[in-house]
């Protein structure tokens, strides 16, 4: 089985600075993290928590976010995103996740993923 390497606990971490890539301005915000992008950076650390230890040719597809996101991050500074693995149950996996920028927490939840085997080309 595809989940037999994982384990609760396996935990992944990205610090990246905001930037006009993942500001809410196109918007019509004012320069702030935009709380898609910091899904985005979520689902991006639950991956990397979990992705060495899945037999090639696996992934894993997200299937469901419950995040708050309750501080602004402005442009310019850091904000780090962790994911660790709460429970397996079979191809179902669950994370906490979180964000922080260099003030303060700013957004956190869970997030569920799916292992999937990746189709090949014909």
């Amino acid at each position: 089985m595809a989940s037999e390497r994982l384990a609760p606990g396996l935990t992944a971490e990205i610090t990246t600075a905001v930037d006009d890539t993942l500001v809410v301005r196109h918007m019509g915000g004012d320069g702030v993290l935009s709380t898609p992008s910091m899904i985005g950076l979520m689902e991006r650390a639950a991956i990397q928590a979990v992705q060495a230890q899945l037999p090639g040719g696996h992934t894993t597809v997200g299937f469901e976010v419950n995040v708050k996101h309750f501080g602004a991050t402005p442009k310019g500074q850091k904000v780090t995103v962790k994911a660790e693995l709460l429970e397996v149950d079979g191809r179902k996996l669950r994370f906490k996740v979180e964000a922080h920028d260099e003030n303060k927490k700013v957004g956190d939840g869970t997030h569920r993923r799916a292992i999937i085997e990746v189709q090949k080309k014909a």
